[in-house]
């Protein structure tokens, strides 16, 4: 900064609120370093005490940092600025006002008054003239040089006092006239105020498009958006891909210049639609839609999308395979609920007589006891076997999924709704069986539209406005207490009653242990099945170790656990290996330690286990060792010595997590 000059006022900075650079020599610039606290409240202003060709440069250094909204400049210096600042530049305006006050002043001092003004000549002038009866001088000038000619020559004409920009007084002063500067607080004040609402306008515009560009730039679909002379406004990273190009080098193009078969000179022509034509681009076939874009009533432009042909039709294939697998039969029937014990006989028996109804069913358990496969064997048995079955997990996917999932939706009805809109799950089942498993975790709001399902028996999309009629079985299921849930507040006691009609309990494995070797051979020829294998030499041990072991364990997985474990050992067990029961016992603890952590197990008499258990009813419960009638302190303290204090190990071998490990630690 150059001495005699005043320090330029700088706001702190604030990133959130436009930023102004007013620029001004001397009398101008004390007006704005005066002003531009008057509006620090909603914008960052910076005042410079230069012009010209180093204003520029100061501007841009600036601007290299922080972005400049809007320059605020006044007589020529402002005009130089607008030719070459790329930033808006609103200028300090003369008012009428202004002009009478300075002028008033000016035959104060002389008769003889010259006007000199920025690029124009004052237009109220001569009515000023004619009111005040006295005559004026005025010149104009769109250069600093200019201006000192224009007072040269008012002097040579003999003009006493000159009224002007800074410019023109300076020039007056150092030739001995008075000078009255023409610029006044209120218009300072006025270009201020003004530079304010284009700053705060044009952040909303920049707003506006970056949020758009966010938008384009997460479709899958390639946009082009041109303007009414096909200039490139918008090209999204989807389309840049699909032509090979960088976006920005495509910018203000003509479109039909830069890629003919995506032209949109005929739709900015008539303004008419053109969807789903299908080019050929760069070696990819491309299905386009042409859209006039049409604002209040003008056409001020055109949007082109285009999808990717192969995407369509890989999308196509997922649809269908969807909707095959959706409609298709449940594979499971009654028979195959494998077991011979009074418990599981008297579900087969209990499902057998419900299929015979159309009332809706709860079926309860534990996670892994077979509920779908009860499920859809009800539906097998019943009268609409020939009819789609369809399941959906309720904890699997978020309220707004969910909902949509079930209900289905229209077209429009929220964001990246298909078009066309999308049936539901309820209206795929109709005439049909749905099952709705882990409905215990279904959110409170879509338990009212269930009920009002359950109730009317109709369906309303997301969007809709009329309902649509189904006729639907339903089966619900569910590894929680929904009579706990409700008292909770987190099930609605009304839905509860309409499921809870016709009820099912489907007991955990550890209730019905003498099925575990029926279960074990269907799970095991399934396995082989699946993998290609077949029986290997030690086998037979390894299957006489896990049938002596298996009443001893307490299953928390219950079936899903035991299919697991047999998946496990039919792949880590050498197929070709001669093996001796001691050497399949030892492999059984080695592949399966949670299964053989209780060796010590007796059975009661009843032929369930005499045990004293780790847990509860979470379905973690372990067996101890209630021959040697430790405590359950004693016992937890022997299984983490035996495991060197690896508490995970521990865990594992118990049957219990690390939480209650630790809290059954902490207790005793």
């Amino acid at each position: 900064m150059t001495s005699g000059r005043s320090p330029p006022y700088m706001h702190p900075p604030a990133r959130s609120m436009p930023r102004i650079v007013a620029v001004g020599f001397r009398r101008i610039n004390k007006m704005l370093q005066e002003l531009a606290p008057v509006v620090a409240d909603r914008a960052v202003v910076d005042v410079l005490d230069v012009g010209f060709e180093e204003a520029v440069a100061r501007v841009k250094a600036l601007q290299a940092r922080q972005p400049v909204d809007v320059v605020v400049a006044a007589g020529s210096n402002g005009g130089y600025l607008r030719q070459h600042l790329d930033v808006p530049v609103v200028l300090v305006k003369v008012g009428g006002f202004d002009l009478m006050h300075a002028l008033a002043q000016a035959r104060r001092v002389s008769d003889r008054i010259g006007l000199v003004t920025y690029d124009g000549m004052a237009p109220d002038l001569q009515r000023f003239e004619q009111l005040f009866d006295f005559a004026i001088a005025q010149r104009s000038y769109r250069t600093e040089d200019e201006a000192r000619a224009c007072v040269r020559a008012l002097q040579q004409g003999g003009t006493e006092v000159v009224v002007g920009s800074g410019v023109a007084v300076d020039v007056a002063e150092q030739l001995g006239l008075t000078g009255l500067f023409l610029y006044s607080m209120d218009a300072v004040r006025e270009a201020l105020a003004d530079a304010v609402e284009v700053a705060r306008a044009a952040r909303i515009q920049q707003a506006k498009r970056e949020r758009l560009n966010t938008l384009l730039a997460q479709l899958s679909d390639g946009v082009i958006a041109v303007d009414t002379q096909e200039r490139i406004e918008t090209l999204n990273p989807a389309m840049a891909q699909w032509l090979g190009i960088d976006a920005g080098a495509w910018q203000g193009r003509r479109l039909s210049a830069a890629c003919p078969e995506l032209s949109l000179q005929s739709t900015l022509r008539l303004g008419l639609p053109e969807l789903e034509k299908i080019e050929r681009v760069r070696g990819r076939q491309l299905i386009v839609n042409r859209i006039p874009i049409v604002e209040q009533g003008v056409l001020t432009g055109a949007v082109l999308s285009a999808q990717d042909a192969v995407a369509i039709q890989r999308v196509d294939r997922h649809i269908r395979a969807r909707a095959h697998s959706q409609a298709a039969s449940a594979r499971y029937d009654l028979s195959q609920l494998a077991g011979r014990s009074a418990a599981t006989q008297r579900v087969q028996a209990l499902a057998l007589q419900c299929a015979h109804s159309s009332a809706t069913v709860l079926l309860l358990g534990e996670s892994g006891t077979g509920k779908e496969l009860v499920a859809q064997g009800i539906h097998r048995a019943s009268d609409r076997r020939d009819m789609p079955f369809v399941a959906v997990n309720c904890a699997a996917l978020s309220e707004t999924l969910l909902e949509s999932e079930l209900f289905g939706h229209e077209e429009g009805a929220f964001t990246g709704a298909r078009r066309g809109g999308k049936i539901g799950l309820f209206e795929a089942a109709h005439k049909g069986t749905i099952f709705l498993d882990e409905i215990g975790e279904m959110p409170l709001a879509l338990q009212t539209r269930m009920l009002r399902v359950l109730q009317e028996r109709e369906v309303l999309r997301v969007g809709a406005v009329e309902p649509t009629p189904v006729q639907v079985r339903v089966i619900a299921a569910t590894h929680r207490d929904l009579a706990e849930q409700v008292a909770q507040g987190r099930f609605r006691l009304d839905l509860y009653y309409r499921l809870n009609i016709l009820r099912i309990e489907v007991p955990p494995l550890r209730e019905r242990l003498a099925d575990i070797p029926d279960i074990a051979a269907t799970l095991l020829a399934k396995v082989r099945e699946r993998l290609g294998t077949g029986e290997g030499k030690g086998w037979g041990a390894v299957w006489q170790a896990l049938m002596a072991q298996a009443p001893h364990h307490s299953w928390p997985g219950n079936v899903r656990e035991l299919d697991n474990l047999i998946e496990r050992l039919v792949v880590c067990v050498p197929p070709a290996a001669v093996l001796s029961s001691a050497e399949a016992t030892q492999w059984l603890r080695e592949l399966a330690p949670e299964l053989c952590a209780v060796p010590g197990a007796v059975q009661s008499p009843s032929g369930g286990e005499d045990r004293q258990d780790i847990g509860g009813r979470d379905g973690r419960a372990h067996a101890l060792r209630p021959a040697q009638r430790l405590s359950e302190r004693e016992h937890i303290l022997a299984t983490l010595a035996e495991c060197g204090e690896d508490k995970a190990l521990a865990c594992q071998r118990l049957g219990i997590s690390r939480t209650t490990l630790w809290r059954k630690l902490r207790a005793g």
